[in-house]
């Protein structure tokens, strides 16, 4: 084998983009410290939950991990002496509650390596880098005239997949970059399938994706390598990023929000649409666009990643666009993440939330029609438009792109059909999991409902009202016993209250529960 003699069976099955939120059940005190129970809950099933037991230290030793992200987070401060009276711990109690509910819903560190294992422990509790480093070396083996530079430690945001910088032996001044990555939950492809496509990725050419050098593949990971951009991507480029630094560092909390000219805006979405609207014509799954997965390249636009698809990595926004039951095929997963990248191109900054109700000023209205048409309020409810509709649009209609390179893919006609059902499989499990969410939605809305004020006064209004007619039924009904005792002649005195005239209702209501 190219690298890793004795693969692990079987992909990744957990899906690293599904929220977790946490809820500090209760504190307990010890000799010298408190100790806080948090329940954990990953998407929306409260049976995929579990416990951990953490100390202030522990949120210590994280929040100063998290420092990198240069965020200022709202921990609680020390306190040394009266750190264990009941009220300072409830209030603390409080405060970590306060610190959980920031970091688990930022979409950047939320999806951190350094969160995710304070959290989920026993699923993140291996060092992948480790593992990269061990599974890289075992492709040295086979191909000796590479060598490793350094490793580019948490440049990207997925947990499993990690880069190395690079250079050829007899070329020492070139630099190039490789990345490893582990099968995901959405790997569909056979074996035999997914490897051979794989290795067609260097054959890929078009003057809008970024060439891959080198690329192999086996039963549950795969290798790529390309060449390392001094300029780094659109997102660097937004920014103002160094491509090496870490992501957290990068882009969690930029010095200076601005965002690109308007020319640039027009250019590089036009780049980018054509791209995607030459895999979707080729049938190729793409599902993954970012500012971070398309590299800058003088004037142009390269659509990084082709692989993450055929790996069965779960997208960036996946949290965003599974959200909404319209949004429920790859090619309108594209449209949907180009209105986030446009977004950020356009202001400098992702939105605070999808969907957008309302736009800043733009360079331009063509620009927030585009917007509009891929994050509004009622764009995610009607879905999205096609990318040859968003082609036509104002805002690209008139860029002319000069380029004289001819687009190459040629993908077999049976690995076509391959890639067909294994886009059907992904887009298949997005509409379960949207269908889920919906119906926890639904039932959420209605059991909030059920709980407000104002259903508690209505039900209690209709409860006074069956109490009262039950109780005339049952005056009607005793009156009637009696009334039928002294027509049968049976000597019984007669009722103070005759049937013609019943105990009035509101006397027996009176005791009637509530």
């Amino acid at each position: 084998m190219a690298f890793m003699e004795k693969p692990p069976a079987g992909k990744v099955l957990l899906d690293d983009t599904v929220p977790l939120t946490a809820a500090i059940e209760a504190s307990q005190s010890l000799q010298s410290h408190t100790e806080y129970i948090i329940r954990v809950q990953r998407g929306i099933s409260v049976e995929n939950s579990w416990q951990i037991v953490r100390r202030y230290s522990d949120f210590d030793l994280l929040n100063n991990s998290l420092q990198i992200a240069g965020l200022s987070l709202p921990l609680p401060p020390k306190k040394l002496i009266g750190n264990m009276d009941r009220e300072f711990i409830a209030e603390r109690q409080k405060g970590l509650q306060n610190y959980l509910n920031v970091i688990t819903t930022n979409h950047i560190l939320s999806n951190c390596e350094l969160v995710k294992k304070f959290l989920d422990p026993n699923n993140y509790s291996a060092s992948y880098t480790e593992i990269a480093l061990q599974q890289v070396s075992m492709f040295f083996r086979s191909e000796p005239k590479w060598e490793v530079v350094e490793p580019l430690k948490d440049i990207g945001w997925r947990i499993r997949k990690k880069y190395f910088l690079m250079k050829i032996k007899n070329q020492p001044k070139e630099r190039l970059v490789l990345s490893w990555a582990d099968l995901g939950p959405d790997k569909y492809l056979s074996d035999k399938d997914f490897q051979y496509l794989i290795k067609l990725l260097p054959s890929c050419l078009h003057p809008y994706i970024y060439r891959v050098t080198f690329a192999t593949a086996n039963e549950s990971s795969a290798l790529l390598i390309r060449m390392f951009n001094e300029k780094g991507t659109l997102k660097d480029l937004i920014y103002k990023a160094k491509p090496k630094d870490p992501f957290l560092r990068k882009y969690c909390n930029p010095k200076k929000i601005q965002g690109l000219e308007l020319q640039q805006i027009k250019t590089y979405g036009r780049q980018i649409l054509e791209v995607l609207k030459f895999l979707h014509d080729k049938g190729f799954p793409y599902g993954h666009l970012h500012a971070s997965n398309v590299m800058l390249e003088g004037d142009a636009c390269r659509l990084l990643d082709l692989e993450n698809s055929l790996l069965g990595l779960p997208s960036f926004y996946r949290s965003y666009f599974s959200q909404f039951r319209k949004i429920n095929t790859l090619e309108s997963v594209d449209v949907h993440c180009f209105g986030h990248l446009l977004y950020e191109m356009t202001y400098g900054r992702p939105p605070d939330s999808v969907p957008v109700d309302s736009f800043p000023p733009a360079p331009s209205m063509a620009v927030v029609a585009v917007l509009e048409s891929t994050l509004s309020c009622e764009a995610c409810k009607n879905g999205m438009p096609t990318v040859s509709r968003l082609l036509q649009m104002p805002l690209f209609s008139d860029v002319l792109l000069t380029t004289s390179e001819k687009p190459q893919f040629k993908i077999p006609t049976k690995l076509k059909e391959a890639l067909r059902i294994a886009k059907e499989c992904i887009e298949k499990r997005l509409i379960e999991e949207q269908k889920q969410i919906h119906q926890h939605r639904r039932l959420t809305r209605a059991q909030s409902h059920h709980g407000s004020e104002e259903e508690r006064k209505k039900r209690k209004i209709l409860a006074r009202k069956k109490s009262k007619r039950s109780a005339v039924e049952n005056n009607e009904e005793h009156s009637a016993k009696y009334s039928n005792s002294n027509n049968s002649g049976s000597g019984a005195s007669s009722p103070l209250t005759s049937p013609s005239s019943p105990t009035p209702p509101s006397t027996a209501v009176e005791h009637a529960p509530f």
